[in-house]
């Protein structure tokens, strides 16, 4: 397979190799070479992790966080997007009573 297509790997596969980090006293780039993976994906990884453990750097959000703010952010889409239509419907039914 060619460059273009990134590897997928198994929620287990990450765990372990963040782990690997952790308890190696290693750093990313070491255990990345070591696993045979780029260095800015087991990098991500790990920033996630300390994220979700909640040691990441401040104002970096967990996982949950983000996925909340996701929905919350589509919630809000389609709220405005009700009031819209409400707004239009509104100002038609004022027009139609006007007659």
């Amino acid at each position: 397979m060619g460059s273009k297509y990134t590897k997928r790997y198994t929620e287990e596969f990450k765990r372990d190799a963040i782990a690997l980090v952790d308890s190696s006293g290693k750093t990313v780039t070491a255990v990345a070479r070591e696993l045979g993976i780029s260095s800015e994906s087991l990098r991500g990884w790990y920033r996630r992790a300390k994220a979700d453990r909640g040691e990441g750097e401040s104002g970096e959000l967990t996982s949950v966080e983000r996925e909340e703010l996701k929905r919350l952010r589509k919630e809000v889409r389609e709220q405005q997007q009700t009031i819209e239509i409400l707004k239009k419907a509104t100002a038609f039914f004022v027009k139609e009573n006007d007659r």
